[in-house]
């Protein structure tokens, strides 16, 4: 069969129009003219005929096999506006204008400073790495190039893991994040740690100058605590804490974040985590800080007691799901931060919508439930004034972004 790739879809595959309707065509371009054959709603062998003026040579050797990118066959710019376009139609499909700006901050290669890997002993040894493209596969990365050079030297240390707790019948996940006092490393699906068992892997940690190891949700090692840097604070990271991808994206929302919020001197930052954005903006406004995780209100509460020069930051541990700011809650505050998961936040952007707040900063990592959230913020009567995407998940499907509203006076 013989096809033209219409468009890219949401998880990266190309799509055509074949006899039946749209079938997919993993690893090709809008505009290619593929051939290969059809195995149910997908093309497999597939031979490109005419490529795309955007398909680039993959800079990672692991690209055709390697699950942990699945856009390194196209160019930055067009990676960019595919990634725009996203929210663009999310945002149309709910009958919005999207006032997108034409620029996406992007990382930069070799900067991702947090990455779960997955681990399985073998007969030989062990594999380390990403799982394979639609598998369960573990393809080993020696020569990755997305993962930040200190993640890449820590891998002896965390095939020594593997090796020591993982076994030949279950595969180890191991989430490794770059501090600036170290490397932590929070290991699931491993063997149970007996009392020797737990000394072997504190006698690992050290010879491998891991800051901290844990193992199963137990601490089993650590040389210094990992803190990480907002703004002026540092922060102690609980172990398998929530923190941005790259450091550069971090700074790119919260740049975005502070835009557009403007002066605002009263701000609420709701999912606000271990602090992204109240530590920095408590240098210039009061903020009252709320999460639903007590382990991070409590790393952010300990941060801001020992930071000098910060405004009034106030915190509460609370489950914005289960319960969100009320409107009379809401009613002191001139701006809003909101940072939720996935999922969205539509019972609190309800509250938010309703509490007339006058600016609100909206950071979303899916497009589709922003798109919904926003459309109640609109109909409750917000303008979107201005929409930044911002690709920290370099040569991924990931789409992240920062939105302002504002209410008309």
């Amino acid at each position: 069969m013989i096809l033209t790739v219409e468009r890219l879809g949401h998880h990266g595959d190309g799509i055509a129009i074949g006899p039946d309707g749209p079938i997919f065509v993993p690893g090709c371009l809008p505009g290619e003219i593929v051939e290969g054959d059809p195995v149910g709603d997908r093309v497999e062998g597939v031979r490109i005929v005419t490529p795309s003026a955007d398909r680039v040579k993959p800079p990672c050797p692991h690209a055709r096999t390697c699950g942990g990118c699945q856009l390194q066959h196209a160019a930055d710019p067009f990676v960019a506006e595919w990634k725009r376009g996203v929210v663009v139609q999310a945002l149309t499909l709910q009958g919005l204008a999207a006032p997108v700006a034409a620029e996406v901050a992007t990382s930069p290669r070799s900067s991702r400073r947090r990455a779960t890997l997955a681990g399985r002993r073998t007969k030989g040894g062990v594999l380390l790495g990403f799982h394979a493209r639609r598998g369960e596969t573990v393809v080993p990365i020696p020569d990755c190039r997305l993962l930040h050079p200190d993640l890449m030297a820590a891998f002896p240390a965390l095939q020594a893991l593997v090796v020591l707790g993982g076994s030949r019948t279950a595969e180890v996940a191991l989430t490794v994040t770059r501090t600036a006092t170290g490397l932590d490393v929070t290991v699931r699906g491993g063997k149970p740690a007996d009392a020797t068992m737990k000394m072997d892997l504190a006698r690992l940690a050290d010879r491998h100058g891991l800051a901290r190891l844990t193992w199963e949700g137990e601490p089993v090692a650590q040389s210094v605590e990992p803190m990480v840097a907002f703004g002026t604070a540092r922060v102690a990271l609980p172990p398998g804490a929530f923190l941005q991808a790259t450091t550069e994206g971090e700074l790119a929302l919260l740049a975005a974040v502070d835009t557009a919020l403007g002066p605002q001197k009263r701000i609420a930052d709701l999912f606000c985590g271990l602090g992204t954005f109240a530590l920095p903006l408590a240098g210039r406004a009061e903020i009252h800080a709320v999460e639903g995780d007590a382990a991070m209100t409590a790393a952010l509460d300990r941060a801001a007691r020992t930071t000098p020069g910060l405004r009034r930051l106030t915190l509460e541990t609370r489950d914005l799901y289960r319960r969100p700011l009320e409107i009379d809650e809401l009613a002191p505050f001139t701006g809003a931060v909101i940072d939720p998961p996935r999922a969205g936040a539509e019972a609190q952007v309800a509250r938010l919508a309703t509490a007339k707040v006058p600016v609100i900063a909206m950071v979303s990592c899916n497009p589709v439930t922003f798109a919904r959230d926003a459309r109640i913020l609109v109909e409750g009567g917000y303008r979107l004034d201005s929409v930044q995407v911002v690709d920290q998940f370099r040569w991924s499907v990931h789409v992240e972004l920062v939105a302002r509203f504002s209410r008309p006076r």
